[in-house]
C-alpha cells in the first residue's frame, strides 16, 4: 500500500509525516510538494519525493501515479485559489484512482470552512471513499499572543465569551496519520477538538505556567484590528484575524467531541501541558537566537 502525504512541509504536514514513519517504512510513504528542494530531509530518511503543483494539475497525475491513500492538506491563499486547488488535486485523484482520500479542514462554521466545504463536496462526487476530518483550532495559532504576554503584554481578544476547542498540532496530526493508514475509517466524518475553554479561561490556564497574572483585554472589532496594525501586522492578515475574532464570538468553533479519544484512545493533550510545552518551546528558541547573536 503506497500512502502519500500532500503539503508534507507544512507544518501540520511535517508533523504528520514524522508521525507516520514511528510505524510505517519509509519504502511505502511518498509526499507531494510544489518544491522538492525543501523535503530533503524527508528523502534521507527513506521518503519518496514527488514534485506536485495544486496550480498546474500536470504534475498532480505524475505525483500521485500508483497511490492508494492520498492525505489532502489545505494549501494556503484566498477562497478562490483553495477551491481551484482543491478541484485539481481531487480530478488528478480521481485520475489516478486513489482508492481512499483523507481530507483535513477547519470546523464547519469557521472561517475557512466554505473552501474546506467545496473540496469535500467535490470529493464526495468522485464516489472515492473519504474520510473528513474538522480541525478546531491549532493552539500554535496563538504563540504570537503567548509571547507578548511573555513580554509584559495583555491577552488581546474581541472573541467575547466564544469558545475554543484549542489543541495542539500533534495531536492532529497523530490523529490524521491514524485515520489515513488504519483500517476502518471509509466515509467517515470526525470531529477533533480539545475541551473547549473562553479566551479568559485559556489565559488563566496560561498564568498558572507562567506564575503570573494574566490580564484578558476585552475589545471590540475596529479596536483589535487597530491593536493588530500597531505590531505590523500585514492588513491582509488583519482583515483574517478580524474574521476569526467574530467567529469565535459567534460560536463557530464551540464544537466539542470525543473523537479525539476515539482515534488516539486518549483525549487532546491538556491544555496546562500543552501551554507549557509552548512555552518551553518558545523559550528554548528565544535562547538560540540570543546565543547566535552573541556568537556573530
Amino acid at each position: 500500500m503506497k500512502t502519500l502525504v500532500t503539503g508534507a512541509t507544512g507544518r501540520l504536514g511535517t508533523k504528520v509525516v514524522d508521525t507516520l514513519l514511528k510505524t510505517v517504512p519509509a519504502s511505502q510513504l511518498a509526499i507531494s510538494v510544489r518544491n522538492p528542494e525543501k523535503a530533503e530531509g524527508l528523502r534521507a530518511r527513506g521518503v519518496e519525493i514527488r514534485q506536485g503543483d495544486f496550480d498546474r494539475p500536470e504534475t498532480l497525475d505524475t505525483a500521485f501515479a500508483g497511490i492508494d491513500r492520498l492525505l489532502l492538506i489545505s494549501a494556503d491563499g484566498d477562497n478562490e485559489t483553495r477551491i481551484r486547488q482543491y478541484t485539481n488535486a481531487v480530478t488528478a485523484a480521481e485520475r489516478a484512482e486513489v482508492k481512499f482520500i483523507p481530507a483535513c479542514r477547519t470546523q464547519r462554521k469557521a472561517r475557512l470552512a466554505p473552501t474546506h466545504q467545496a473540496s469535500e463536496d467535490a470529493i464526495m462526487k468522485t464516489g472515492i471513499p473519504y474520510s473528513f476530518l474538522h480541525n478546531n483550532w491549532y493552539l500554535e495559532n496563538e504563540i504570537a499572543s503567548i509571547q507578548g504576554v511573555m513580554a509584559g503584554a495583555h491577552w488581546v481578544t474581541s472573541a467575547g465569551n466564544g469558545k475554543v476547542g484549542w489543541a495542539l498540532q500533534q495531536d492532529y496530526a497523530e490523529a490524521v496519520a491514524t485515520v489515513l493508514v488504519g483500517p476502518g475509517h471509509e466515509n467517515t466524518i470526525y470531529e477533533l477538538s480539545g475541551k473547549l475553554l473562553t479566551q479568559e479561561e485559556l489565559a488563566s490556564e496560561l498564568g498558572t505556567v507562567l506564575s503570573k497574572e494574566v490580564h484578558v483585554q476585552q475589545v471590540d472589532d475596529a479596536t483589535y484590528a487597530d491593536i493588530m496594525k500597531g505590531t505590523a501586522v500585514p492588513d491582509f492578515v488583519i482583515s483574517m484575524l478580524v474574521a476569526i475574532q467574530q467567529g469565535i464570538r459567534q460560536g463557530a468553533l464551540e464544537m466539542e467531541s470525543h473523537d479525539f479519544r476515539n482515534l488516539l484512545g486518549r483525549p487532546a493533550t491538556p491544555i496546562r501541558q500543552a501551554l507549557t510545552q509552548l512555552v518551553n518551546g518558545i523559550s528554548q528558541t528565544k535562547y538560540l537566537n540570543l546565543l547566535k547573536t552573541y556568537r556573530s
